[in-house]
């Protein structure tokens, strides 16, 4: 069985992004001292941004649904 791995990204945590042109991708970095890497497709770019949106959508209307 695989593990999950979890990365809390906080508001405090730095973020970068570099575009990898020859690898058709970009890489997400968070954090300093323990540094982690998203890399994302090109293709799957569109659709990791319609998931973070409904995400946030999401906890938009849970925050309104508590007042």
């Amino acid at each position: 069985m695989r593990e999950l791995v979890k990365v809390h990204v906080s508001q405090d945590v730095p973020i970068r992004l570099q575009s990898l042109g020859f690898a058709d991708r970009v890489e997400v970095r968070f954090g300093k001292a323990f540094p982690v890497a998203l890399l994302v497709d090109r293709a799957a770019l569109d659709r990791f941004i319609e998931v973070l949106q409904t995400g946030r959508d999401e906890l938009d209307a849970q925050s309104k649904e508590r007042g």
